[in-house]
Formats: structure tokens, sequence, C-alpha cells
């Protein structure tokens, strides 16, 4: 009897933790999907609500490092009128959820470029935040 019961609370427990983990996910995809919104719309709103304000942007220009802050970043992003979706393409490849911490690949298909983004986010408060994004380009 002993171990029935040890069974069921595993099981339980770990069902658990599995439906945390699911809830976890659609959170991050919330927040990516706010990220995507936010470059496509030029809405600064929504690029704070996907991001830390502390969080960093590294990735390559053609051979060129470029190391952006937040704040910069979202700056220049909210300028010019809103990109037309018809032109662009936003998927989440994978994702990987452990603890408090989750990694997101991202392919962005843009006219002329692809973009390849690794998005690092944390859970705070509650709320998922990137706080990190490295990216390569590759023009077509």
């Amino acid at each position: 009897m002993k171990k029935i019961f040890v069974l069921f609370a595993f099981l339980v427990l770990a069902n658990f933790s599995y439906g945390q983990e699911e809830s976890d996910r659609e959170l991050i995809i919330q927040t990516v999907q706010l990220y995507f919104d936010g470059m496509m719309e030029r809405d600064r709103s929504k690029l704070d609500q996907a991001f830390l304000p502390e969080a960093r942007l590294i990735g390559y220009r053609g051979e060129n490092l470029t190391i952006t802050d937040f704040e910069t970043w979202a700056s220049g992003t909210e300028k010019g009128t809103p990109r037309d979706t018809n032109e662009y393409k936003n998927d989440i490849v994978s994702i990987r959820v452990q603890g408090n911490t989750a990694s997101v690949e991202t392919e962005l298909y843009w006219p002329g470029i692809y973009y390849y983004d690794f998005l690092t986010l944390i859970k705070v408060d509650g709320t998922w935040k990137i706080v990190h994004k490295s990216w390569w380009e590759k023009k077509l």
C-alpha cells in the first residue's frame, strides 16, 4: 500500500510540474509575440512589456559586432511607420524552460534578410521578460 501511495504522489507531482511548464511555455510565447508585434507595429509599449529595461541586444550586422542596450534599440525600433506584416514572417523555432529561466530560438524572415534570434528570458514577479537577445543576420 505504501508503494502505491508513493507512486500516486510521484505521478501527481510530475503532472503538476509538467502543467506548470506548459503554462510557462504559453506565457513565454505571449512575451515573444509582444516582441514580434512591437517590432512590426513599431509599438514601444509592447516592446516594454516584452523586455526587461536592463536587457542587452548583441549580434552581428555583417562583420560588425553590435552591442545595444534596450532603450537605444527600442527607441530606434519605434520610429517610422508600421511594417506590412504580409512582407514579414516571425517564427518561434524552439523553447526550453528551466525553472525561472528560458531560452527561445526564433527565425525572422524579412525582405532581403533572415534574422536568427536567440532570446534569454527570466521570470520576474510571475512575468516572463526578455533579458538578452543575440542575433545573426543572413542577407539574401
